[in-house]
């Protein structure tokens, strides 16, 4: 049973709200202006704009445009019968918030707290283009106080100056919380003096939205701490913003604390001036790209190439009469930073010492890591990077089986025995879930009675995995670490590199859960519970809590930058929260981060990942919240459209979890009757959520298998990309360049699907649509079995009936020709039936789902056979369909065996035998 139930609300967010209401406020004026004085309708239509004023007003108090000025303004009109002008004015700043206009050049309504003057085509031209923000300050003030420090800070502002702010004002500690989550400009926070704690401006219309943001409040301490707490809270809430306190305290009583929460503390007696430009100092030192900023430098100055890169400057290209159209495509720009050099500003990736490093800081601070890597050759090459540095011969991995193919590879390079965890399988739609933690557990436990404890290095798990499916980071890490205190973890979080930028989301990201629980566990609280745990065991019980004394954070995330942020493709990054980086791994993830990474580095791919990494510091929490509103959108679309489920179904939470991994009891996001469901407590507590973002439409319906909808129906008519099919799905993905016109396109796409749906079976006769009914009964109610890992052949186990496998003797075996062979997939089965064991030499690997089925060394299985020759896929690769599966001849494994029982295979040593 759920242990409550989720608040669910009409609209997704405040957002969708704000809008929705603010033009029905257009349309309703509108009609005012038209209405005869003193009529039914007039009379009725003032009521109904005063509603809307009402309802805006709780949630304009939280931004500083329109804001409460503003809104006060438009009523004051509204009350003075001037209905044309006020219908002008609602008008231009629906304009404004829907397009976004009043970011790009704020100082038109900033001069003008009454309202703002309609020019003839509604935009304004005057002043030069600024980035706009808004600081939020929270301190108990009266109205009259508020204008003043609005106009004294008004009057400090330059002409000249590239920012330009608003400022809204919040009263209370909760007030303050619910404007960072609903506001996505405020880029600074100013906390004066003890703020109180409870609003009370929280109204119905609002409570569904702030079930997330209220719980991290904390009504327990006193007022006079409220300021200091608050700071802690914004940094764990919205790291990226720059932080301030003004406070009466003395320096000798301040905490340390407090000191770190913000970024500099001011005293009541310091000017205002000294505030305002620490402010802009804060915003300026965040827009800060070093190596972009070098890069287009260097690319100014005028230089003599006599090195390599003939394209350096477009030299070769501009002046080409045969490929000079591909210097017009790209610009000259692109070929004025084209370079090998790594002097005039610019730095080596290898040994970064000026703007690289500097880069590379700035992202470590953005994505809430102690130390960060850029990595131009994709996350594939990240991958093998983290594995390489941390692990070697002989070592053992628990990795899940369905990962990406790079970790299989970067086993066989490290030498690494991989032990395989199996994730639970979803059937019905021909892909895999995620894999439980009881499962890691017990394989861990196994290998603790064998005696291999010392050897199992790291745990690497897909987070998240690519159909959405996100594991419980802190629950895992911490489980994990009681029965191993200094395990390494590995997420592998290439779909996942925008997740740190919004709070339900960085609560299962390796970075944050780090740090969170390097804090934790050093902490005098946490050992209490710990000895209180330890206290209360049952005799054999395994604890569920770490040794403080003996747990070490180990933590490295590989992140697909170019994948869901922005970033030219193949741009990557590797972040490390690691304690013992310095004094155990740094040494060996530099040669392992030069074994990998080029010599001639993209400097494009570095620059964007600068460039990225200022956006997200500014506009990632608006972003990513704006990309699951995308996601949440269509799905609602897709669900309430009667023509559209006809044929499609979006995939719920129950579709993709066993209801035992949701303790929420959170089944869906969205359904007709209630609308949305909030996900914060399932986000919070259950062993895996689904990350919204990703959307797996059903399409069984139709008839069609994935591959074939992809690319005869999506792709060829439509030009619309996707990355994922299976059997009977498609697999949508929403991010941060997802716009409403792209959602709309998509949904209009869908719904001519649907008609030509429509019409091709109407058109069918009778044999045709017989023949159609089966292939939908085959896609709705056949499925394949999905098999699980088999396991390694005798000749190729790291120790006899222990997990894990020498995955590289067996790759390697396979090099000389002599020791393979191949049968066809249909002689397969008659030959096991017929007593023989065949062990694969190779990957295979199907697209879909991607990952290897069979990897060197494993047992073939009659159930890896079944699934193999049941999927309808266009590629498997390491399969020959001209020749069949490439098998180890039984005497290569009868003589492998004997090596292997002679102790001489490959890195294993007597202590590893053991």
């Amino acid at each position: 049973m759920p242990e409550t139930l989720p608040l669910s609300s009409p609209h997704y967010n405040v957002t969708q709200l704000r809008l929705e209401t603010w033009n029905t406020l257009k349309n309703e004026t509108a009609k005012l202006q038209k209405c005869n004085r003193g009529s039914t309708d007039e009379r009725d239509l003032k009521n109904d704009v005063r509603r809307l004023f009402a309802k805006l007003e709780g949630i304009e108090s939280y931004f500083a445009f329109p804001g409460l000025i503003r809104l006060r303004a438009l009523n004051d009109m509204l009350n003075r019968m001037e209905h044309t002008a006020l219908a002008n004015k609602v008008s231009v700043i629906t304009k404004l918030l829907v397009s976004d206009k009043y970011r790009s050049n704020p100082d038109f309504f900033d001069e003008d707290e009454e309202g703002i003057e309609v020019l003839e085509n509604g935009e304004h031209t005057i002043g030069v283009k600024k980035n706009y923000f808004e600081v939020l300050f929270v301190e108990d003030i009266s109205v009259q106080e508020e204008n003043k420090l609005r106009s004294d800070l008004r009057d400090l502002r330059g002409a000249n100056e590239q920012f330009n702010y608003g400022i809204v004002v919040q009263r209370s500690f909760e007030d303050a919380m619910i404007a960072l989550h609903f506001n996505y400009n405020i880029q600074a926070v100013v906390v004066r003096y003890a703020p109180p704690y409870h609003s009370k401006k929280i109204t119905p219309l609002l409570k569904p939205f702030l079930q997330s943001v209220l719980k991290l409040g904390l009504a327990s301490h006193p007022q006079t701490e409220l300021g200091p707490v608050l700071g802690k809270l914004i940094k764990k809430f919205r790291p990226e913003l720059d932080t301030y306190y003004v406070t009466d305290t003395s320096l000798s009583n301040l905490k340390d604390s407090t000191l770190k929460s913000f970024r500099r503390i001011f005293y009541r007696t310091e000017d205002l001036q000294e505030l305002h430009l620490t402010i802009l100092r804060g915003i300026s030192e965040r827009y800060e790209t070093p190596f972009f900023s070098a890069l287009k430098e260097y690319s100014k100055k005028p230089t003599g190439v006599f090195h390599a890169m003939p394209i350096s400057r477009g030299n070769s290209i501009f002046k080409s009469r045969w490929i000079n159209d591909f210097g017009n495509f790209y610009g000259r720009n692109m070929f004025l930073a084209e370079t090998s050099s790594t002097s005039g500003g610019l730095d080596s990736l290898l040994q970064p010492t000026g703007s690289l490093k500097k880069a590379q800081t700035k992202a470590s601070e953005a994505y809430g890591s102690l130390n960060t890597f850029f990595v131009t050759n994709g996350t594939s090459t990240a991958n093998k990077i983290v594995v390489q540095a941390l692990v070697k011969p002989g070592d053992v991995i628990l990795i899940d089986r369905d990962c990406h193919k790079s970790h299989h590879y970067g086993l066989v390079l490290a030498g690494a025995y991989p032990v395989y965890l199996d994730s639970y399988p979803i059937e019905k739609y021909s892909m895999y879930g995620a894999v439980p933690l009881k499962q890691i557990k017990e394989k861990l436990l196994r290998l603790k009675e064998a005696g291999r404890m010392d050897l199992v290095k790291m745990l690497l798990l897909t987070n998240c995995t690519f159909d959405g499916l996100v594991y419980n980071v802190e629950r895992v890490m911490e489980e994990i670490l009681a029965i191993k205190p200094d395990m390494i973890f590995l997420w592998d979080e290439a779909w996942f590199a925008f997740a740190g930028f919004t709070y339900n989301y960085k609560q299962r990201t390796g970075m944050f859960v780090a740090k969170k629980l390097h804090e934790k566990y050093r902490s005098s609280s946490y050992r209490d519970t710990y000895n209180e745990h330890i206290k209360h065991l049952k005799k054999g019980e395994i604890p569920t809590l770490p040794d403080p004394d003996k747990v070490r954070i180990r933590v490295y995330s590989t992140q697909s930058t170019h994948k869901t942020l922005s970033s030219f493709r193949q741009g990557s990054m590797i972040h490390i929260w690691d304690e013992d980086f310095h004094r155990k791994s740094e040494n060996t993830f530099l040669e392992s981060y030069m074994t990998h990474t080029s010599t001639s580095p993209n400097y494009q791919m570095l620059a964007s990942l600068d460039a990225g990494r200022r956006q997200v510091q500014f506009e990632g929490y608006e972003l990513v919240e704006k990309s699951i509103e995308m996601a949440m959108v269509l799905r609602a679309k897709i669900n309430d459209h009667h023509r559209l489920n006809k044929y499609f179904d979006v995939l719920t939470l129950s579709d993709f979890i066993p209801k035992e991994y949701r303790k929420s009891g959170l089944s869906e996001y969205y359904n007709r009757k209630s609308g949305w469901n909030r996900m914060e407590t399932a986000w919070e507590n259950d062993e895996f959520v689904l990350d919204p973002t990703k959307i797996t439409l059903h399409i069984g319906k139709t008839g069609v298998d994935g591959d074939t909808f992809k690319n005869k129906y999506l792709m060829d008519k439509f030009n619309i990309q996707i990355n994922k099919t299976s059997r009977n799905t498609v697999l949508f993905m929403t991010n941060i360049g997802t716009t409403r016109g792209s959602v709309t396109y998509l949904t209009n796409a869908l719904l001519k699907i649907a008609d030509e749906l429509d019409k091709e079976f109407l058109s069918l006769n009778d044999n045709e649509t017989k023949i159609r009914q089966e292939k939908i009964h085959s896609l709705t109610k056949d499925f394949p079995p999905l098999p699980d890992f088999s396991y390694f052949h005798h000749s190729f186990q790291a120790v006899p009936g222990v997990p894990g496998g020498n995955i590289r003797d067996a790759f390697f075996l396979a090099y000389n020709e002599e020791n393979y062979e191949y049968i066809p997939m249909e002689a397969c089965l008659a030959s096991m039936e017929g007593g023989r064991t065949l062990v694969a030499s190779s990957f295979i690997i199907p697209y879909p789902p991607g990952f290897p089925v069979l990897v060197p060394g494993q047992v073939i299985s009659i159930e890896i056979i079944r699934f193999l020759t049941a999927i309808d896929v266009s590629e498997i690769h390491g399969y020959r369909a001209d020749l069949g599966l490439r098998v180890f001849k039984e005497v290569v494994l009868n003589r492998q065996k004997t090596v292997t029982s002679m102790g001489i295979s490959g890195n294993t040593s007597k202590k590893q035998s053991n």
